[in-house]
């Protein structure tokens, strides 16, 4: 059950409202269900209904004509609340509404039970799902009523309301989701042959600038280029920007002037400060020379969204909002660069994480760092045409999507759950259409069978406790090539597999093969150590497993005289 809450200056027009028959002819059978006293007429079932509407606009209006008189009436005296159920919910009867009723206005402060000097009220129904409750605040003692916070307070009560009546229980947010299109909105879109409204829009287009950008200038300058967007930025009387302003260009109103949205309309994190706060926190880009000895960049974001998982599991709840904050900037990077096929997709599961990556914990940007570095590095290096860098890093994504819904859902952040779950369909669809051809051609150049039987003997000792639900899958034939192609580039096929088994994540993916194919393959790209560097391994390794004797009991070692100096 939703509540809607406004407030309004005529009690007179919201009574013909609710008492007439709607916009579109929807209200049927308008009738109260009850009232502040439970003796207010009722126009719905009089005789003369104008003159019933009258009387009661006037009863409502009693209390604010007097403290009016006296100088002390609100400008906005109606108070509005419509309360609707779920599509799926029982067909409650005129006595639950009625009780409903009483219990949202007592809760929002508008009419307590045992307060005298309550507002006065009524609760029409003029529909089977919904009612609404018309109010004038003003008490009997004159004094406004105390209503603040009254959506909170209402939406709390709703929710006792659902588990008492056994109703449709409605995911419920912590007020940081970005600001919904209003219904004018929404229908102007509609007549413009768009699916979105323009503030939805407008915010894919900043957060992929956002995403992009290695700083403020950088930022400003893809908004200025992007398609069919107006952009005006505000600065300081030092000249150093202090936000921003975006249109569509095709979006006017009736003065023909462009709709401006502020970055924090659109969003509560697409603020100017919030974005700077967020483009400090990344690492600065590797120059040429250093770049050539790292990883592939595609390679270096997999390995990083790998982590998340491990990250979330962590005490630090700031640290992990600031990594699920960078990981919705790596899907909005990956949407913009995909191939055309699964574009929409992967726009679908960013629009939908999106939601996921706020909530009341603050996020702590410098945690993410490496995180945002590599998304900012993938963007100025196209993914290798074949698709496994493309494959390995939504097979990462989906294992990272899974962890954050299990994290949000620990703190009962009940709308950042739904919206995970959401973007992990368009991430499986996306994943299941990129990784086809990339899987049939590892499956193609298959080692021989003696090797790949060595291999399903590697994959027992190395992870033991997935082997029989790897080696089950088909996908495990997959496996042998690149644990083939690695040992002859250098590699120890053992130390890979046991590196791609480590992560604990590897409990969640719905097919533990294919995620350490993945794994194997961006580990087998990496320079193959040298003997040098394999042998110091090794004693290292060795020095760690020998034990060290005890000392025995001698006495204090003494501390050498000092030489003289040698003139």
């Amino acid at each position: 059950m939703i509540a809607k809450i406004s407030s309004g200056k005529s009690t007179a027009g919201l009574i013909r409202y609710l008492y007439g028959p709607g916009r579109a002819n929807e209200h049927t059978d308008p009738h109260l269900v009850t009232s502040w006293d439970g003796y207010a007429p009722d126009p719905g079932r009089a005789d003369d209904i104008t003159a019933a509407r009258k009387q009661l606009v006037d009863d409502l209006d009693l209390r604010v004509k007097q403290a009016d008189r006296l100088g002390r009436a609100p400008k906005q005296h109606v108070w509005h609340c419509s309360l609707r159920a779920a599509p799926g919910d029982r067909l409650l009867d005129d006595g639950e509404w009625a009780d409903i009723a009483r219990r949202v206005v007592a809760a929002t402060g508008i009419a307590s039970a045992d307060d005298p000097d309550g507002c006065r009220w009524i609760a029409v129904r003029h529909a089977p799902d919904h009612i609404h409750i018309a109010a004038t605040k003003v008490r009997g003692d004159l004094r406004s009523a105390r209503h603040w916070n009254d959506y909170l307070t209402a939406d709390r009560e709703l929710a006792a309301i659902e588990k008492e009546y056994g109703l449709q229980r409605v995911i419920r947010g912590d007020r940081t989701a970005a600001k919904r299109p209003h219904r004018a909105e929404q229908e102007k879109a509609l007549r413009n042959g768009q699916a979105k409204a323009a503030r939805e829009r407008l915010r894919t287009v900043v957060r992929t600038a956002a995403a992009a950008a290695t700083d403020t200038d950088e930022f400003l300058g893809l908004l200025t280029h992007s398609k069919g967007v107006l952009v005006e930025v505000l600065h300081f009387p030092s000249g150093e920007p202090r936000g921003y302003k975006v249109a569509l260009e095709n979006d006017r109103n009736a003065k023909a002037e462009p709709v401006w949205f502020s970055g924090s309309t659109l969003a509560p994190d697409l603020s100017l400060p919030k974005i700077q706060s967020r483009l400090a926190a990344a690492e600065v880009p590797a120059s040429a020379a250093e770049e050539r000895l790292r990883p592939h960049p595609w390679h270096q974001a997999t390995a990083a969204i790998e982590r998340i998982p491990h990250h979330l599991d962590q005490p630090g709840a700031e640290a992990a909002q600031a990594h699920l904050a960078a990981f919705g900037e790596a899907l909005d990077a990956v949407a913009l660069t995909a191939p055309p096929d699964i574009r929409t997709e992967l726009r679908s599961a960013a629009s939908a994480f999106e939601r996921a990556t706020r909530s009341r914990v603050r996020a702590e940007h410098h945690h993410a760092r490496a995180l945002r570095g590599a998304v900012k590095a993938m963007l100025r290096e196209p993914a290798p045409k074949d698709g496994a860098a493309l494959a390995m890093f939504l097979d990462a994504a989906l294992l990272a999507v899974i962890a954050a819904a299990r994290w949000h859902d620990r703190r009962k952040h009940e709308q950042q759950v739904a919206a995970a779950r959401k973007s992990l369909l368009h991430l499986q669809a996306a994943y299941d259409h990129t990784a086809a051809t990339p899987l049939l051609v590892l499956g193609q150049r298959r080692p021989p069978q003696n090797l790949a039987d060595q291999y399903v003997r590697l994959v027992r000792q190395a992870a033991p406790a997935h082997a029989d639900q790897i080696l089950a899958d088909s996908a495990s034939q997959a496996l042998t090539t690149p644990l083939a192609e690695a040992e002859a580039a250098g590699h120890d096929p053992k130390s890979l597999l046991q590196q791609a088994a480590e992560e604990r994540a590897l409990d969640d993916a719905r097919s533990p093969a294919l995620t350490i194919t993945w794994r194997v393959h961006r580990l087998s790209q990496r320079p193959a150590p040298s003997r040098r560097a394999l042998a110091a391994q090794a004693r290292s390794t060795g020095l760690r497993h020998v034990a060290s004797p005890e000392p025995a009991a001698t006495a204090p070692p003494t501390i050498p005289a000092s030489r003289p100096r040698r003139r």
